[in-house]
């Protein structure tokens, strides 16, 4: 009997070792069965005096470490976000026979550019609280003034903001734009254009299944001046006066070498 009771309080002892160690290599299991394995062409893009654009292509696999369901489909995401910075949008209207600023809404982040891909429609991809999560359609990642409550009034200034980058080129939005082949591969190219501005690029890759994110990965892309043409940004930024009188200078000089060529040229 008291042998009994002696290995009564043990044998608890040992079945929780048992438990709490099993628990412990449950929890170190990794937990995504799902992951994105990408590269890119170029991490660096270089702005010279002559830059007409760039091209991104990313190209990646998703990496198993179970076989995916059989009745769900795998989509993915890829967006490309430039700097952001604050940018107050203005609605003319005509006043009195005169076009005028009538209304205007600030806006505490826009992305210089944004560019979007996916292997489907976004409104099959993504639910409603994903993209609330994430920011990730061109509506969620701008971010409006919260001063501003009315709702019809920033979906409208929303709206108008990206028909205009749109026009520039500076939001794109490529539904079918990536290639998913066999449920594994993947690839996309985004098109950069010649007026981009330079600063860190964030690329954000997203695996999606039943509109919800299953695993995403985050990269950078610097894009930077180089040459002559970062001399001149940063002695327009940093040295105004100076660019000024220079650029006074060089229209002089030029001016007139131009006009004396002529001279001689003309018989």
């Amino acid at each position: 009997l008291l042998s009994h009771q002696g290995n009564g309080p043990m044998r608890g002892v040992f079945l929780y070792l048992i438990c709490a160690v099993s628990l412990g290599f449950g929890l170190s299991q990794p937990t995504v069965a799902e992951e994105i394995v990408a590269q890119f062409n170029q991490t660096r893009v270089s702005i010279t005096t002559n830059f007409e654009g760039s091209q991104i292509v990313v190209y990646g696999a998703i990496k198993r470490d179970s076989p995916a369901p059989t009745n769900k489909k795998n989509h993915v995401i890829i967006t490309l976000e430039g700097p952001s910075s604050p940018i107050v949008v203005r609605r003319k209207d005509r006043v009195m026979g005169i076009w005028a600023n009538n209304a205007e809404l600030g806006f505490e982040r826009a992305p210089s550019f944004y560019a979007i891909m996916s292997t489907a429609p976004l409104a099959k991809v993504i639910d409603e609280a994903t993209d609330r999560l994430y920011h990730i359609t061109i509506p969620r990642a701008i971010r409006a003034s919260t001063r501003n409550r009315d709702a019809e009034q920033t979906t409208e200034f929303t709206d108008a903001l990206i028909r205009v980058r749109t026009s520039e080129g500076n939001y794109v939005q490529s539904e079918y734009g990536l290639r998913l082949l066999q449920d594994t591969l993947f690839q996309g190219q985004i098109d950069l254009p010649a007026n981009i501005t330079e600063g860190a690029y964030r690329v954000r890759i997203f695996i999606t299944r039943d509109g919800q994110v299953i695993d995403s990965q985050f990269r950078e892309i610097d894009v930077r001046r180089v040459g002559l043409e970062r001399w001149f940004f940063n002695l327009a930024h940093e040295q105004p006066l100076i660019y000024g009188i220079l650029a006074l200078f060089l229209a002089i000089f030029f001016g007139w070498g131009a006009s004396t060529l002529f001279r001689y040229i003309r018989p």
